[in-house]
């Protein structure tokens, strides 16, 4: 095994706090160089981000005012190919988190065998509090703040957090009118008349599903026989709840980011989607009982769906958690920490880096469509997914096997060795 070299990555406040996003994800990534036995060479280039852009632009709001958000656009590594990854608008968006997610979705694109490296992106803001003509706005501008690092053949970004069909369209607008023709492809989860693809809004919910399916079967779990807690009904956790609900699993508790619900008997997934979209939450569900998110994670279930957003299983909560199956739909909602209990336990965790990676994988479906303005069906796009899926939980889980390890570590063995491959074999310019 290599030397290892220290594991002080350079994050925002500071590496000890455990909580930093981005150095949870240098933790991980070193976990799994461990077992790789990576050299000091390659860890030291795999464990830091290639690029960092943070802009600071003014946005002229609609009673005149003028406010000035802070935004940014990271590359982790672009050696397998241009950069892939979304841009989330949120309040809580740091750097830190944007080169976390950015790290995972280097290793996502490996892990599925998408030609890609891993970008992201976000901007410093609570879109609730803005009209859709101040979005539209600001979209625009942190569009033309980071219009030299993205393009079809640099850097693709897609849909996150907050984001969505509408606000892609007016990405690959001002893209495309700051080159002087239209640009399709610099951009995917856009809206069908623009080149979108069939499948892609639900891309993330089931190929998390997809997931599930395999793993239950490798494991003899009957997903008739199961429950199911699916934390965050936005649209990965919506769908991936319809989903499995039409596989049979009784889903008894669902939430979003003012709390939860529960039903040990099951919920009407069609009453709660249409009660939130009445009230704007799931909460006040009148056939269940408010639960908080904390709640929700240790309720009695088969299969856990965390679809929220990051560090919800820590240490503390690891060793309450009764699903025997959790995946992860969202991006970091476990701790390293956690992990070790949850394995130590004998819980399977599927791994954000496969388990959410259907999005990624009909944005590249997407993204080749838009290339040679060729459109699949929705039958193509989805058997593709299940076999990529598929093939992906097989390998993963031989990996895992062999080294003796969870899930998430051989996930990013089989990513980080891919990577690190590409990396050897380019060598260092000039």
């Amino acid at each position: 095994m290599a030397t290892q070299i220290a594991r002080t990555p350079d994050v925002e406040h500071g590496a000890a706090q455990h909580h930093d996003l981005f150095a949870v994800a240098v933790e991980q990534f070193h976990i799994a160089a461990d077992v790789l036995g990576l050299d000091d060479d390659l860890r030291r280039i795999l464990s830091r981000c290639q690029r960092e852009l943070t802009v600071n632009f003014p946005v002229e709001m609609d009673d005149g005012s003028v406010q000035v958000f802070t935004g940014h656009r990271v590359h982790h590594n672009i050696g397998p190919g241009p950069a892939k990854g979304g841009f989330r608008y949120h309040q809580d968006v740091t750097l830190s988190e944007v080169k976390a997610l950015a790290m995972w979705m280097t290793w996502k694109c490996a892990v599925v065998g998408l030609p890609y490296g891993g970008g992201k992106g976000g901007v410093t803001v609570n879109p609730k509090l803005l009209s859709s003509s101040e979005i539209q706005n600001l979209t625009r501008r942190y569009t033309a703040e980071i219009a030299a690092m993205i393009g079809p053949n640099k850097d693709i970004p897609a849909p996150d957090v907050n984001t969505n069909p509408q606000i892609m369209a007016w990405l690959m607008d001002t893209y495309s009118m700051i080159q002087g023709y239209s640009v399709p492809a610099v951009v995917t989860g856009k809206p069908l008349e623009l080149g979108g693809s069939v499948g892609r809004s639900e891309a993330t919910g089931r190929g998390c599903v997809f997931a599930i399916e395999e793993a239950a079967k490798s494991r003899n779990i009957d997903i008739n026989k199961t429950k199911t807690v699916v934390q965050g009904f936005g649209n990965a956790g919506s769908v991936a709840a319809r989903l499995i609900a039409d596989l049979g699993s009784t889903v008894v508790a669902v939430s979003d980011s003012r709390g939860g619900i529960y039903n040990e008997n099951g919920l009407d997934l069609r009453a709660v989607e249409a009660h939130k979209a009445r009230t704007g939450s799931v909460v006040g569900y009148a056939e269940a009982q408010d639960v908080t998110n904390e709640q929700l994670l240790v309720l009695p279930c088969d299969i856990l769906i965390p679809a929220a957003m990051e560090n919800q299983i820590t240490q503390a909560n690891a060793g309450k958690i009764s699903a025997r199956l959790i995946a992860e739909a969202a991006n970091g909602p476990t701790t390293p920490e956690a992990d070790k209990i949850l394995y130590d336990r004998g819980v399977l965790l599927l791994p954000d880096i496969f388990a959410n990676a259907g999005g990624v994988t009909v944005s590249y479906f997407e993204w080749v469509q838009g290339l040679q303005a060729f459109p699949w069906t929705e039958e193509q796009v989805t058997e593709r997914l299940r076999d990529i899926m598929q093939k992906s939980f097989h390998a993963i889980d031989t990996t895992a096997k062999h080294h003796s390890v969870h899930m998430r570590t051989a996930a990013l063995v089989r990513a980080i060795e891919r990577v690190a491959g590409f990396t050897k074999i380019r060598g260092i310019f000039p």
